[in-house]
């Protein structure tokens, strides 16, 4: 069972996800490109942003955005080992994705009271990770499941577990994984589009963090 003061943090980070309803996943191995994009998207509007702990030099990326984005809530992500969360502890990010179900990983986060968001696919592993005490759950890759139709799916039985779909969430789809029920999502390339982190061309990630915020308006609790 979960104390009282994990469920607590547990509504106060979905209270977050219902205002936002997305997070902007950047993967880099470029310090100064992590920073722009994470500013890029900032400036479009986006405030969850996630660092994936397999970027370059993670911990000082979470650590300056943090810095140049107070507005902004940071985490991290594909945290798969202890020393990595620990890692990341260290950092002072503010949630934590991972990969798969990992009741350790699970349960230290909510030693250290950071929210943390297990990936599962089957609805085995969804609730599994929701009983070992997770904030939410991610449902990775939602691409190989059929997309929005799978969270819909998942609604009758699962509706009480809120659901963050990732690897393969569009600019066009995202507002149907919110309206089948999941409670944010997660975008990457998407957002991040090769061509423009190469020529450094970061209004075209704004305009892309303005446009997915304009699609998920109706749902955000702002």
């Amino acid at each position: 069972m979960f104390s009282n003061s994990s469920k607590d943090l547990s509504l106060s980070w979905q209270n977050l996800l219902r205002q936002h309803r997305a997070i902007a996943v950047i993967r880099t191995n470029n310090l100064n490109l992590g920073l722009n994009m994470a500013k890029a998207v900032s400036a479009g509007g986006i405030r969850l942003i996630e660092i994936t702990w397999n970027s370059g030099r993670p911990a000082q990326l979470i650590r300056q955005i943090c810095q140049e984005l107070p507005n902004c809530t940071v985490g991290t992500g594909t945290i798969l080992n202890l020393e990595q969360l620990q890692g990341a502890i260290a950092a002072k990010v503010q949630f934590c994705f991972t990969p798969n179900v990992n009741p350790i990983l699970i349960q230290t986060a909510i030693n250290a009271r950071i929210p943390i968001i297990p990936g599962a696919l089957s609805p085995t592993e969804i609730v599994t990770a929701w009983q070992l005490g997770a904030s939410c759950v991610k449902v990775f890759p939602i691409q190989a499941m059929g997309g929005s139709s799978y969270i819909k799916g998942l609604q009758g039985p699962l509706g009480s577990i809120p659901l963050i779909p990732t690897g393969g969430v569009t600019l066009d789809n995202a507002a149907d994984f919110i309206q089948a029920g999941a409670i944010a999502v997660g975008l990457s390339g998407q957002l991040f589009p090769k061509n423009a982190i190469d020529n450094k061309n970061w209004e075209v990630i704004t305009q892309k963090a303005k446009m997915l915020l304009q699609k998920l308006k109706p749902f955000s609790s702002i």
